[in-house]
């Protein structure tokens, strides 16, 4: 996905081939939903503008967790007056950025995917926007499962952890959208499988977790899916699902 696209009433997509981001409209005030790499940094205030908005629109940035690719224009956002929200559990890793543990620790996933050529230009991708030194994000305000934020929109956040151990997704009820950051990708960037599925093994703290938190995925109502890696996905997320469990 390239952006700004409005992909729904009021929902639009942000990014690069590899990376989304999304904005959400509300009263002519925006929530941010993730945000990108560093280097979008460069873009931001153009990709604003083509909608009719300044970064000073942007009441609150929500994240799904704290990998380097969903954090990187935060602070511009933040300097413009934004609100940064994160899982409580995902809180320490936004502050001190570094290596990710688990399966997704570079000793055991290296090993398993090196000798892909999409690995490398992930990497590549990645490295060039900024990815391999992600803002310091001190201050951020913390949300738990369950809990209905006080941000344009009023998303219900479901904690899904596995990629992080405070991933979440976040549900806009009254847009019928569930913004399921690296939960559930629609590309397999390693090996270009397409469809709803798991993110690879070696990005995740624990797959078995993030397996598991497809339960939680399961019930909820909505008819649009918007991942952190792929193109939007147009079903319920029983749907998504379904097909995410098949390709395991």
């Amino acid at each position: 996905m390239r952006g700004p696209v409005e992909i729904a009433g009021g929902v639009y997509g942000l990014g690069s081939e590899g990376v989304n981001w999304y904005l959400v409209e509300d009263d002519g005030r925006l929530t941010a939903v993730d945000a990108g790499l560093p280097k979008f940094r460069e873009t931001l205030e153009a990709d604003l503008r083509a909608i009719g908005h300044a970064p000073g629109d942007v009441d609150a940035v929500v994240l799904t967790h704290s990998d380097s690719d969903h954090t990187g224009v935060v602070p511009a956002l933040r300097d413009a007056g934004a609100r940064v929200l994160i899982h409580s559990a995902d809180d320490e890793t936004l502050r001190h950025p570094g290596p990710k543990k688990g399966e997704a620790a570079p000793a055991r996933a290296l090993p398993r995917v090196a000798w892909r050529w999409r690995f490398w230009k992930v990497m590549g991708q990645m490295t060039l926007g900024g990815g391999a030194k992600p803002p310091k994000i001190e201050g951020a305000e913390t949300f738990a499962d369950g809990d209905v934020l006080d941000v344009s929109g009023r998303p219900r956040v479901v904690h899904t952890p596995g990629h992080t151990d405070g991933h979440s997704v976040l549900l806009f009820e009254d847009r019928s959208t569930l913004f399921v950051g690296d939960a559930l990708c629609t590309v397999n960037f390693f090996t270009g499988r397409p469809g709803p599925q798991l993110m690879p093994g070696p990005t995740n703290v624990s797959t078995s977790q993030a397996r598991e938190s497809l339960a939680a995925i399961e019930p909820l109502e909505a008819n649009l899916l918007l991942p952190g890696h792929g193109e939007p996905w147009h079903g319920s997320p029983t749907a998504a699902v379904a097909q995410a469990r098949a390709a395991l």
